[in-house]
């Protein structure tokens, strides 16, 4: 009896909670993320598309700026490009994406392509407003994000509190703690390690390099994300290469479904092209957090005095996570024929993905491998980036005060994580998120001009100091 109202009661839950999670990501969310994104493709002339191998050599490339003393920060742009990397490629790259195909069929990784092309010029300009606008706390470090922009170049300090309120939601209740303690939990539970351990060991990592501020979260961030992320797309294309024959069709598929489910999918299994591109983007959002505003807070911390430097540096984090790994697990998912597994409710989450690269590797035992291994650090390196998240939005509502105990909240969050329903907190951490854009959004349009205007100079003194350098290079000839 008792099992039976428990049941009915979870059931309760999710049925209040998948109502509040329809109203967040309905059409005007939606409609606003992606027409945020478009309006900025169209006024910075495609940026994404002909400054990438520019931002990219930013990049790679050596860090003049770092080192620079006229540049203000904390970190290298590296570091805080991994910070928010770190933050970024987590559960969403694996789980994310596994349950957006589950709910919208192979088309839902077409709209989370279309969403990361737009926003990479949202999250272009997220990170140009965070060096414009950011400032020196009580303890000298920078601060900065959606929360400073709203309120320094809108005026708007309601709005600016309602996202910091929302960015420790997200932190404590959505991307930061509940949903990545859970998948590690999952993985580590695969090979029989107890949940108690997983809980302690993890908490106390996450202690250990959290008490210690951006400086050792971005040495730990530019330590693991290159090497996780590398070894997960490594792993992808193995599957990819043992099944190279399918993956045009697989490519057509996803293509198909995107416009026409029911033309693949069937009247019966109930996907639309809204329930599509709500999955895809929704999931995309909850991986890459372009429009979501949490990048820019990492951003802030960055040695330069460049903001459109900074925002095409920012930019990549979009195009690394969704472009590159999103699609290597959605590929994998589609190409193996996985996905009509998750869309019966055969399997979900994190098994999707191991099922599908298990059946696209001669060694299955590699296929579960490659999966838990890039979940357990995809999971961990998102949970001490968000950690420095909240950490800011704590800091902007209560003072420097507030860190140790919202530190404390949040690893006692992470303590607990392991022992709670899967199902349940990626509803909660869409809801948050979806709360989170609002405000950042109404930022980026408020500021606009501001962030056209700051590119055109950029690029305008660029072009001058190329023509001044050729100049200079003509006389000495």
């Amino acid at each position: 009896m008792l099992l039976s109202n428990l049941l009915l009661s979870t059931s309760t839950i999710k049925d209040f909670l998948d109502t509040i999670d329809s109203i967040v990501w309905g059409p005007p969310l939606l409609v606003l993320l992606m027409g945020t994104g478009i309006y900025l493709t169209i006024r910075l002339k495609l940026l994404q598309v002909f400054k990438l191998p520019l931002a990219l050599k930013y990049v790679f490339g050596k860090d003049d700026e770092a080192n620079n003393d006229e540049a203000e920060g904390d970190v290298s742009s590296f570091q805080a490009l991994c910070t928010a990397l770190s933050a970024t490629i987590g559960t969403g790259n694996i789980v994310g994406v596994a349950t957006a195909i589950s709910a919208g069929g192979p088309g839902a990784l077409f709209w989370m392509w279309l969403a990361a092309f737009f926003g990479m010029a949202t999250k272009y300009s997220e990170g140009l407003l965070a060096i414009k606008y950011r400032e020196v706390d009580e303890n000298g470090q920078m601060s900065g994000g959606p929360m400073y922009y709203i309120q320094n170049g809108l005026g708007l300090k309601w709005l600016a509190k309602l996202f910091a309120f929302f960015g420790i939601g997200v932190a404590l209740f959505g991307i930061g703690t509940f949903g990545q303690v859970n998948s590690i939990a999952a993985a580590a539970k695969s090979y029989n390690v107890p949940l108690i351990v997983t809980a302690v060991v993890v908490t106390a990592l996450v202690a250990a390099i959290t008490l210690g501020g951006i400086q050792r979260i971005s040495k730990v961030s530019e330590l693991i994300v290159p090497f996780m992320a590398a070894a997960y797309i490594l792993g992808s294309i193995a599957v990819l290469v043992c099944n190279y024959k399918a993956i045009p069709a697989a490519i057509g598929l996803i293509i198909t479904s995107a416009f026409n489910p029911q033309s693949v999918l069937g009247g019966t299994a109930g996907v639309t092209v809204i329930l599509a591109m709500r999955s895809g983007v929704a999931r995309g959002i909850f991986s890459n957090e372009s429009g979501l505003g949490s990048a820019p807070i990492a951003a802030a911390a960055a040695r330069t005095k460049s903001p459109a430097r900074q925002g095409l540096i920012t930019m990549t984090g979009t195009f690394f996570d969704t472009i590159i790994v999103c699609t290597m697990t959605g590929l994998v998912i589609v190409l193996t024929g996985s996905w009509s597994q998750g869309m019966s409710g055969a399997v979900s989450g994190a098994d999707l993905t191991t099922v599908a690269f298990q059946a696209g590797l001669p060694i299955a035992a590699l296929g579960k491998f490659i999966v838990n291994v890039g979940l357990l650090f995809f999971a961990f390196t998102t949970i001490i980036g968000w950690n420095y998240y909240g950490e800011r939005c704590t800091e902007y509502l209560f003072g420097v005060k507030g860190i140790l105990p919202y530190r404390i909240i949040y690893i006692a969050f992470v303590a607990i994580g392991p022992f709670l329903p899967l199902e349940l907190i990626f509803i909660v951490a869409d809801i948050v998120n979806g709360c989170m854009a609002f405000p950042n959004l109404v930022g980026l349009i408020g500021l606009r001009k501001v962030i056209v205007e700051e590119t055109e100079i950029f690029f305008k003194e660029m072009n001058e100091k190329k023509l001044q350098a050729k100049t200079k290079l003509e006389l000495c000839d």
